[in-house]
């Protein structure tokens, strides 16, 4: 099989397509001749730096959507032929940027009959984040009032759409230029963080989520209201932020996104309903991976980027 791979880290120019030996489901495992998967900044991160991953060479990628090929021993979820998609567990699972990857049965669902490949790939690690920040950790619930950091992102837009689904009222921050988009996904309120420190302008939030961390995680802490909750999607910078949390009564945690199948049927639940849609920035095929990544490093797309391993693959935005 076709897959990207790298034997050292760097820059995107470290990722080559090579040939592999196409491997076989163990048990409770499933094959899947992958359609498309999705790109996160994860994936940069690791390219260049290994992060969590300290082994050479890496095939990258845990979002995947395709077909089921084989199922190993055990597995009655699924049979081959089903069009699944899922995320492998993060972060030791990885390989989804080839044409087959195997994984647990239970990393996946069922794919939506209503979105194709290039949708269903976009959704697993973003959409499984956003929803157990907001669902599983802060258990958000109607009336509620939610601000969502780097709201046209990848996380971030989905995010939206999930606290929406709940009831919540939504602040999104966002450049200037994406707040239509932002606005279009169901926010009640969007912020230019260019030009106006949100602190200035929202106060008695319930739940924030923050995928930047920084000083935006620290000036968070400031927007919420005493028993509200702080999600934070990287470890946090300021010594004294325990001090701060306790001051005003708030509680912060920080997510790493797990495989979930449970989480996967509940988002399949949500696009079937039409309440969650990725928005996407750009297909690219597989062996053009190194373009995707310095496409995702600049920082200025509006949702997210997919690989797709068949071109004839088609899409709608």
């Amino acid at each position: 099989m076709r897959a990207i791979s790298q034997d050292v880290h760097g820059a995107p120019e470290v990722l080559k397509e090579v040939v592999l030996p196409r491997p076989e489901p163990g048990p409770s495992q499933i094959l899947v001749a992958v359609r498309a998967a999705g790109l996160n900044p994860t994936d940069w991160k690791h390219r260049s730096t290994g992060l969590f991953l300290n082994r050479l060479p890496l095939v990258l990628g845990w979002d995947v959507s395709g077909v089921v090929e084989a199922v190993g021993y055990g597995v009655t979820l699924f049979k081959p032929g089903d069009e699944v998609f899922g995320m492998l567990p993060y972060p030791h699972g990885v390989g989804s940027h080839a044409e087959y990857v195997t994984g647990p049965a239970r990393a996946f669902a069922h794919k939506p009959a209503g979105i194709d490949h290039v949708q269903a790939g976009a959704l697993p690690l973003a959409a499984l984040t956003a929803y157990q920040a907001i669902i599983d950790t802060a258990e958000v619930h109607s009336g509620q009032r939610v601000l969502i950091h780097a709201a046209a992102g990848g996380v971030g837009h989905l995010a939206v759409q999930i606290a929406k689904a709940r009831g919540a009222s939504v602040i999104g921050t966002a450049s200037a230029p994406k707040h239509d988009f932002v606005r279009s996904l169901g926010a009640d309120e969007v912020i230019d963080y260019r030009t106006t420190d949100f602190r200035s302008v929202v106060q008695d939030i319930d739940m924030v989520l923050d995928p930047l961390s920084g000083n935006t995680r620290t000036r968070s802490l400031d927007v919420l209201r005493p028993g509200g909750i702080l999600v934070s999607l990287l470890p946090g910078t300021d010594p004294d932020e325990a001090t701060k949390a306790a001051a005003r009564s708030v509680r912060v945690e920080t997510l790493l996104v797990e495989a979930d199948h449970a989480g996967m049927n509940a988002i399949a639940d949500l696009v079937e309903s039409g309440a969650l849609r990725a928005h996407i920035e750009a297909t690219i095929p597989l062996r053009e991976a190194a373009r995707a990544h310095a496409l995702g490093e600049t920082d200025r797309t509006t949702g997210k980027i997919v690989l797709t391993a068949d071109a004839g693959t088609q899409h709608s935005t």
